[in-house]
């Protein structure tokens, strides 16, 4: 794979976690097969002159210096001149978002681009799950204060989330008595929302499963800190090792199999007490340099394996 560039589309380097970034991990490995990494921001990518372009830097990353990364030289770069692009910035969904995809669609055909940009725009990270709901607590998707307050009278203790953010932001937990003024608050910030069963056992930990190639690589486990009920590692969680029951893995393999027709790469999803808990990550899934810090396994390897890199 001599003198190939790797793009990077991506939050700026500095907001990075350089100790467990997935990123940085799969940007290191890259190096180690003599790719170059092509770095910018969504903000940052054009289509000039009718070709896709982006304004960015080439830059190295490394794990052995004080500083994670190096900017090597700024400039706008034809990313059709790339060998792989990596869409690794952070969600939420929004017109953004959007736009960037549809730019991408434009090279598509000449560049491997991870996740496929029509795949991500089209396959909602929680309302994806909604083809799965057999294997979830219960759960509900509306902007019905009515259907919000049925839904929490029948199962008591609730969990809101926005259906198009990330990282556990914004998540509530509704229990002993509904405020009606703050849903309504919240559904007119967010729009349609995500509503879903309580599960306590969140606080043993959830699983995230890492899906590659349409096959399951391997998993952590996360446990909300003390006090907490989100199992993001961003809010405190803390990650051990686990392995997947036999219904984990059962579950996993549908929807490994189900992202890969739909041409999602490199996926996570996640499980609580057994149950999916409905958030498909497929924009920029994270936790495999966790993992390896666990198991000693490098995934990253197997990601660009299968790419053929």
């Amino acid at each position: 794979m001599t003198n190939k560039i790797v793009a990077i589309q991506g939050n700026h380097p500095s907001k990075l976690n350089s100790t467990s970034d997935t990123s940085i991990f799969l940007a290191v490995e890259a190096q180690n097969r003599k790719c170059k990494i092509f770095y910018y921001e969504p903000k940052n990518l054009s289509i000039i002159n009718d070709k896709v372009v982006a304004k960015g830097y080439y830059i190295k990353f490394s794990y052995s210096n004080n500083s994670f990364f190096k900017i090597i030289t700024k400039q706008i770069l034809d990313l059709s001149k790339c060998k792989y692009l990596l869409i690794r910035q952070d969600p939420p969904f929004n017109l953004e978002y959007i736009s960037t995809t549809y730019i991408l669609d434009k090279i598509k055909d000449k560049v491997k681009i991870v996740n496929n940009p029509t795949s991500i725009r089209n396959i909602s990270e929680k309302l994806y799950s909604a083809s799965f709901q057999k294997f979830m607590p219960n759960t509900i998707f509306t902007k019905d204060i009515n259907e919000v307050y049925k839904f929490f009278i029948k199962n008591k203790r609730i969990i809101l989330k926005p259906i198009h953010s990330f990282s556990g932001n914004d998540i509530h937990l509704i229990e002993k008595k509904i405020n009606k003024k703050m849903i309504l608050n919240f559904i007119k910030k967010h729009g349609h929302i995500m509503c879903q069963k309580f599960l306590p056992k969140i606080k043993f930990g959830d699983k995230r499963v890492f899906l590659i190639n349409g096959k399951i690589c391997g998993a952590i486990s996360r446990v909300p800190k003390k006090g907490s009920f989100l199992s993001n590692m961003s809010k405190g969680a803390i990650p051990i090792a686990t392995k997947l029951t036999k219904k984990e893995t059962k579950i996993s393999n549908l929807i490994a199999k189900d992202l890969k027709k739909n041409d999602i790469y490199f996926s996570g999803i996640d499980f609580i007490d057994q149950k999916l808990n409905g958030d498909i990550n497929v924009t920029s899934p994270t936790g495999l340099k966790t993992f390896y810090d666990l198991t000693n396994i490098n995934l990253a390897k197997v990601f660009w394996k299968g790419l053929g890199a």
